[in-house]
């Protein structure tokens, strides 16, 4: 497939009055300037998007780009651990009808994913993550996914409805249905009609508040973890540490977390693709969002160097514990790393014994199922699993 047709390069950098240090990774990504980079030898590739016919606030002013200003900031940050092979494929060129901009990002990223090249989206309205979610169903396979967002995007689709509200509910009623499980982390209670979250419990699928991640961002650790790619809004972020997005809120994840949650998305070997989408740059006159944004993608990348292998439970390689219960189930098995601080539980279908599922956990679930309780987390993936 020739994705060069999909795109338009960037222009060759202009001279600073700070020149780039050959330690920033400026110095080692694959920029499209003239050649189209090598996407299918490399780890992680850039895809900037500027598509917005399906904001609620419309399309930012022409001559605005975010997904180059956040590249201004990236590309100076210092070279982390790892070979980095990195590419920037520049800026997609948006389709005829914002539909076709969904069709184009499918082809692109399930190209990507068949190359184990792992795409990051930045740029666009959040409704663009229906074009990667859209990726998946060339793996024929159900898939885990996670979304970062201030409030789930449930509204119900229209003419009148902008896309960028009701895209949630869209992925998740898509046929053919391949949605196994769901996370939406970072949702402020005044901003979610009840009845959304009644929903989604109703699923099954986690929630997980802003005030829970602001506790404990941990928490969120295994819930990422599970997810085969990670969708992110700005707008979930407080509008001090990230000025990127309208209406302004005065709540919301810190940068902090923000860039927390992109470790975990990286340090992930299940999570194939990220999202980071929402960022309006004539609402960032200093930066700040921009800044913010290439932080996150530092982390991202950072964390996808630090990957390493985890299988083989019930090997050397893993502490196992063996929780007995009172009732049905009446055993619970759960695996600890021997090299790193992450917990798996054995979910065994008590409909059919054969249907069984590892899945990430925490240590917190390990502790309620010793005190004789059922995780949340077993129940919910219980329920998923018939």
């Amino acid at each position: 497939m020739n994705l060069a047709l999909f795109f338009d390069p960037l222009a060759d950098d202009e001279p600073t009055a700070t020149p780039t240090p050959p330690t920033a990774l400026a110095a080692y990504a694959t920029r499209f300037t003239e050649a189209f980079p090598d996407w299918r030898g490399a780890d992680v590739a850039i895809l900037g998007l500027d598509e917005w016919r399906g904001a609620a606030a419309g399309a930012p002013p022409a001559g605005y780009h975010g997904a180059n200003r956040v590249r201004e900031r990236f590309y100076q940050l210092q070279k982390g651990t790892g070979a980095l092979r990195l590419v920037d494929l520049g800026n997609l060129r948006p389709g005829l009808s914002l539909e076709d901009t969904y069709q184009r990002l499918r082809e692109i990223v399930a190209a990507l994913l068949e190359a184990n090249t792992v795409p990051v989206l930045l740029g666009g309205s959040h409704d663009l993550d229906y074009g990667q979610f859209l990726a998946y169903e060339t793996q024929e396979r159900p898939v885990s996914f996670a979304i970062v967002d201030a409030r789930p995007d449930m509204a119900e689709p229209g003419p009148a409805t902008p896309a960028e509200t009701s895209h949630l509910r869209r992925l998740l009623v898509h046929e053919p249905n391949y949605v196994f499980s769901l996370a939406h982390l970072g949702h402020q209670q005044y901003l979610t009609p009840p009845e959304v979250l009644i929903a989604l419990d109703k699923m099954h699928f986690d929630t997980m508040s802003v005030g829970a991640i602001r506790t404990d961002r941990r928490q969120a650790e295994p819930l990422v973890r599970q997810a085969d790619f990670l969708s992110i809004d700005l707008a979930a972020l407080r509008w001090t540490d990230a000025p990127g997005y309208a209406p302004a809120n005065p709540f919301g994840l810190s940068a902090d977390d923000a860039t927390q949650l992109c470790w975990y998305a990286g340090h992930s070997e299940q999570l194939t693709s990220l999202g980071l989408y929402g960022y309006r740059p004539e609402h960032d006159p200093h930066g700040l969002a921009a800044a913010t944004l290439a932080t996150m993608l530092w982390y991202f990348v950072e964390g996808f160097y630090h990957r390493r292998p985890e299988t083989g439970f019930g090997t050397f390689r893993f502490l196992t514990y063996t929780v007995v219960l009172p009732g049905n189930p009446d055993k619970l098995v759960f695996y600890k790393s021997r090299r790193a601080d992450k917990w798996w539980m054995e979910v065994e279908s008590l409909g059919d014994s054969a249907v069984k599922r590892v899945v990430p956990c925490s240590y917190e679930d390990y502790l309620h199922a010793s005190q004789g309780d059922l995780p949340e987390r077993w129940i919910r993936l219980q329920a998923l699993l018939g």
